[in-house]
């Protein structure tokens, strides 16, 4: 038997609605971290799915280093302005910006493969596709730009 305390959790851990976080524990027999895997897998199923979508919106995230040194902005882009206008989706739009800033990917693709600097269990391929779960849309990176003061070009 399923409890709310497990579906709460849950949700809390993804940010999932909770009907798609109650299947994923009912199919997993109340095993947290098979719920969270079938929670990941469907994500990405859904990603899929929703790939030709055309994308119409979005937000850009930034961040300046401590030291002042490094600074970068990044292009996220979505369906609509609902959710490019939704907090959540602007705070990963910031969490890229950051982990940009602290991992130097040379493009795109390679940042979508590399380890998400907060949670290293996660690529931020696994972190965008989790976000287009919970909003239901198309969700790309565009594009990005890293300065930093050591380097000047």
């Amino acid at each position: 038997m399923i409890t709310t305390e497990q579906i709460k959790e849950l949700r809390e851990r993804t940010g999932i609605s909770i009907a798609q976080c109650k299947t994923a524990l009912e199919e997993a027999s109340g095993d947290m971290t098979k719920a969270m895997e079938a929670l990941k897998a469907k994500g990405a199923a859904i990603a899929d799915k929703k790939s030709s979508r055309d994308i119409k919106a979005g937000t850009m995230g930034s961040y300046v280093h401590s030291t002042g040194a490094i600074a970068t902005i990044v292009e996220v882009n979505s369906e609509t302005d609902f959710v490019a206008k939704n907090q959540e989706f602007k705070d990963l739009a910031n969490d890229l910006a950051m982990h940009i800033a602290a991992c130097s990917p040379a493009d795109v693709e390679e940042l979508l493969a590399q380890d998400y600097v907060k949670d290293p269990s996660q690529t931020i391929d696994t972190l965008v596709k989790s976000f287009i779960q919970k909003f239901g849309e198309r969700i790309i990176i565009s594009r990005f730009a890293r300065l930093d003061a050591s380097d000047p070009r």
